[in-house]
C-alpha cells in the first residue's frame, strides 16, 4: 500500500503541534510547581513569626497580670 503524502504530512503536523503543547504544559507546571515552592516557604516564614508574636503576647499578658496584681489593695491615693 503506498504512503499517502498529505496523510504523512497532516500526521508529523499534528505530531509537531502535540510535542510544543507538551512543551508548554511541562513549562506551566514548572512554574506553578516552583511558585507552590515559595509559597510554602513564605508560610512557613509567617508560622514562625506568628508563633514570636503568641510568645511575646503571653509575655505582655502575664507582665499585665503581674502588674494588676500588684494594684489589688493599694488605696488609689496612695500613689
Amino acid at each position: 500500500m503506498p504512503e499517502d503524502p498529505i496523510a504523512h504530512s497532516e500526521l508529523a503536523a499534528l505530531t509537531r503541534r502535540f510535542e510544543e503543547v507538551a512543551e508548554k504544559h511541562d513549562r506551566e507546571f514548572g512554574i506553578i510547581k516552583s511558585d507552590l515552592t515559595a509559597v510554602r516557604l513564605q508560610i512557613g516564614n509567617l508560622d514562625q513569626k506568628v508563633e514570636a508574636l503568641d510568645k511575646k503576647i503571653d509575655r505582655n499578658q502575664a507582665q499585665i497580670i503581674e502588674l494588676l496584681t500588684q494594684l489589688i489593695g493599694r488605696r488609689p491615693d496612695a500613689g
